[in-house]
């Protein structure tokens, strides 16, 4: 079915606002705020800039039942400082979904 708006990614995008941990190397767990996912990834504000095409550790764990839980390994694919306040815009491609 052709879509009628000019993004024609492999799946659509839902904006969501709630808290992600991420675990970087097993040795440091920073918190962010998730702001759209997909089928196939997300973007999210880190507190810190993060190296892009590093696996990073994700769980999200929303407080509505709209957005279910999701624990995943990530690739990291584009970092932005943000222009407005502090922190990076994050963008993730999902690469392993792990258990709860």
């Amino acid at each position: 079915m052709p879509r009628d708006f000019d993004e024609k990614r492999d799946f659509f995008r839902v904006d969501v606002d709630t808290e992600i941990r991420v675990s970087v190397d097993d040795k440091e767990e920073l918190l962010g705020q998730v702001k759209n996912l997909s089928g196939r990834g997300m973007m999210f504000i880190s507190e810190r800039e993060l190296e892009k095409e590093s696996i990073v550790e994700v769980q999200i764990n929303p407080q509505t039942a709209i957005t279910p839980p999701l624990h995943a390994n990530v690739r990291i694919v584009r970092v932005v400082k943000q222009r407005r306040g502090s922190g990076y815009e994050t963008g993730a491609v999902i690469q392993e979904m792990l258990d709860e």
